[in-house]
């Protein structure tokens, strides 16, 4: 099929781009519109505890407090100064007229204690920030911050909160992207001149990668008009479409050169590159697309976005690398090395045979023991780290500490005992009497870590009304539930903060109700929940289907098992580096961020997406060692061979795709310089030491096992399988 399809290209090639013209077109107008649509958030599960109690909030009452401003006199008086006490509720005033706006509290108008830093200088004011018609919470957010300016001649203003913290990531992250490609895009053109050594080869693959990120952006548009989709699918999108790209079209252009070498007629070369190049891009894209699924079946629709980003952007790249680019090729020709910058001699085709690679790959054979062993160490000992790995959720600690909504953070969590937008909010969702909530509400307050309890009743201490002057507050009752606020401890991602989410959850809620309990720390343990609950599921589906892909692929049982077995244990060596670095702060003054907990989602994300081009470089491999063994090599003289023509190309692609990654540890955010040196480190890893070294040393090991299979999959292979029959007898 592969033979006839890449005939068809070669005689319609100008017509193929043109279509391939106007696509690039409708991909870069819709795509453009991409950055206004995708969303800032999506850490939560939409069916918890914290996401019921926050829908509740918003249908009952004005809604939970996600926009905190921390306001403090310039003249450094006190906060009950008469001047700064007027200029505070005018502030409060002005915000609660602005667009999306309610529930607006301060401790100017409620004297709540948490409400005012221990040195009386700095005070709280708290909002709940809204969609209005067709502006969605962040652009109300973005409008809200630019209204209120610096604040005002009498006060200090500071905006933080959860859209605060989002409207800084998200415009971090826009900043980041334009600078992470600014660097990666002509850092890799230099090193497809240098691969290809030719001035017209080079951009093709760089082109490939191009319409693959405006196909993927384009994409994600139109998704983000039918649901929710993660602003952070963008980076994901941008490096996968450059990369791939890339390495898909390294591997055909690589390929096209060497046929053309071997063959005067373009046609013919053509067709041999599609039917052997094509086929193995194929197979990559396909493990590549089945190791991102796994992440649709994760509530999160922040873990969703990259499977939608992902998968999107292999197909386009797939489609980009097997109909545009050997429709340039058959346009070009010969004149594909045209422009050679070393003309002293003609150019070798990158996956022509290595002496290196050879080299190296007799030597592990030999002794598979003596190279294997170390790495394997290695990887292990890396990997030991992740045992007392920490998890948590995205808050201001991933920006650096320039950033505004940073700043409020660290002043909650330094100056204040509580405040309203790190409390748990326990919703009743009935009609309780006020004895049944007074009973309550002095039950939760005497739970281990509460500070003070705010309901309708009043406020609660130890058991005890704090003050009874408040004893009936309004603010918490609606006509069909109440409230109550749970000040705990100040830092959300605390072991003492999750255990007390346990805790109140698990106080029986006034007699002929329900409860939900909701707060940052309840989406922290909801979130880590959500994922925990999906996570088995998500392997599996990667561990079968990449089985089955490789067995389609191979024909042999042996090689899938050797295949999971090797990237699981290069992943724990990238999962360990990542908590040494991130979590237990190596290298932090280097790269200018907070260590911390470890994003939830974010290994996760690293194990689909490095499984995936770990696999990619797998297919490439295997692809060439299997080309030879089916044309009459023993396994030792397949595997060397194919190592020896696929050596080059694999690290050629590798170096190209952590190029792109590895721009994304210039980012200020810090779980997004996780993802980029975490892929980066896998991405090297696999490259060398697994395909380098264990993969060769694996089968000198099993011999002529590597090949074997049961009878009835051996017939089921036969019948429908992909089997190359493209002869390389001249290559060996």
């Amino acid at each position: 099929m592969l033979w006839r399809y890449a005939g068809f290209i070669a005689r319609h090639a100008r017509s193929v781009l043109f279509g391939t013209a106007v696509a690039f077109i409708v991909f870069a107008f819709l795509g453009v519109q991409v950055f206004g649509k995708l969303e800032s958030q999506g850490f939560n599960d939409p069916a918890s505890g914290s996401s019921q109690a926050a829908s509740l909030l918003a249908s009952q009452f004005p809604g939970q407090p996600n926009l905190v401003l921390v306001a403090s006199a310039r003249d450094g008086q006190s906060a009950g100064a008469t001047l700064v006490v007027r200029a505070g509720r005018d502030l409060a005033q002005r915000l609660s007229l602005l667009t999306g706006v309610s529930a607006v509290t301060s401790w100017w108008t409620t004297q709540a204690p948490e409400m005012r830093s221990r040195d009386g200088r700095q005070v709280l004011i708290a909002a709940h920030v809204s969609s209005s018609g067709a502006r969605s919470a962040d652009d109300n957010t973005k409008a809200i911050i630019t209204a209120l300016g610096d604040g005002t001649t009498v006060l200090n203003v500071a905006v933080g909160g959860s859209q605060g913290v989002n409207n800084d990531i998200g415009t971090q992250v826009g900043k980041d992207l334009a600078f992470a490609e600014s660097l990666a895009v002509p850092i890799t053109l230099v090193l497809l001149l240098i691969a290809f050594g030719s001035i017209v080869a080079a951009p093709l693959p760089l082109a490939i990668g191009v319409v693959a990120v405006f196909g993927a952006f384009a994409e994600l548009f139109l998704m983000s008009q039918v649901t929710d989709v993660s602003i952070f699918a963008i980076n994901l999108a941008t490096a996968l479409g450059l990369g791939l790209g890339i390495d898909y079209a390294l591997l055909i252009v690589n390929r096209f050169r060497e046929e053309m070498d071997a063959h005067d007629n373009i046609t013919d070369a053509l067709v041999r590159t599609v039917s052997t190049a094509g086929r193995t891009v194929i197979f990559s894209s396909l493990t590549v697309a089945v190791a991102l699924s796994p992440l649709l079946v994760f509530p999160l629709y922040f873990l969703r976005s990259f499977a939608y980003a992902g998968i999107g952007v292999v197909v386009i790249a797939l489609l980009g690398a097997l109909i545009t680019l050997p429709a340039i090729l058959a346009v070009l020709g010969p004149r594909v090395n045209s422009g050679r910058l070393r003309r002293s001699r003609p150019v070798r085709a990158a996956s022509a045979s290595s002496t290196f690679w050879r080299r190296l790959a007799t030597a592990v054979m030999r002794r598979p023991a003596v190279f294997a062993l170390p790495v394997v160490v290695l990887l292990i000992v890396a990997g030991l780290p992740f045992l007392h790995a920490s998890f948590g959720i995205p808050d201001d600690r991933v920006l650096p500490t320039t950033a505004e909504s940073r700043q409020v953070g660290d002043a909650l969590r330094a100056n204040f005992i509580g405040g309203p937008s790190t409390a748990l909010t326990a919703v009743i969702d009935g009609r309780p009497t006020s004895t049944a909530v007074a009973a309550y509400a002095r039950t939760v307050s005497q739970l281990p870590s509460v500070q003070r309890v705010n309901s309708s009743v009043g406020t609660m201490v130890s058991g005890q009304p704090a003050d009874a002057a408040q004893a009936s507050d309004a603010r918490f009752v609606s006509a069909n539930a109440q409230y109550l606020t749970v000040i705990g401890p100040p830092d959300t991602q605390s072991d003492a903060s999750q255990q007390l989410v346990h805790d109140v959850r698990a106080v029986s809620p006034p007699p002929g109700t329900t409860s939900a309990v909701g707060g940052p720390a309840a989406e922290l343990v909801d979130g880590n929940d959500a994922i925990g609950s999906h996570l088995w599921t998500a392997v599996a589906i990667i561990a079968i289907s990449t089985f089955i892909l490789l067995f389609l692929f191979t024909g042999s049982v042996l090689l899938p098992i050797k295949a999971l077995v090797l990237n699981l244990l290069s992943l724990t060596g990238v999962f360990g580096a990542m908590v040494w670095i991130f979590q237990d702060g190596h290298g932090s003054t280097l790269l200018g961020f907070t260590p911390g907990v470890v994003n939830t989602s974010m290994p996760v994300l690293l194990f689909c997406i490095a499984f995936g081009l770990s696999m990619d470089y797998e297919v490439f491999l295997l692809s060439r060692i299997k080309e030879f063994h089916d044309n009459g090599s023993t396994n030792h003289d397949a595997v060397v061979s194919g190592l020896a023509h696929t050596g080059r190309i694999i690290t050629t692609a590798a170096a190209l795709l952590s190029v792109t990654f590895l721009a994304f540890v210039t980012s200020k955010v810090s779980f997004m310089q996780l993802f980029g040196l975490g892929t980066t480190i896998a991405i090297v890893a696999d490259a060398t030491l697994i395909r380098g070294v264990l993969v060769p040393a694996f089968m000198s090991v099993a011999g002529d096992a590597n090949w074997w299979a049961p009878g009835p999959l051996r017939r089921l292979h036969r019948r429908i399988g992909l089997a190359e029959r493209v002869s390389v007898a001249g290559e060996l």
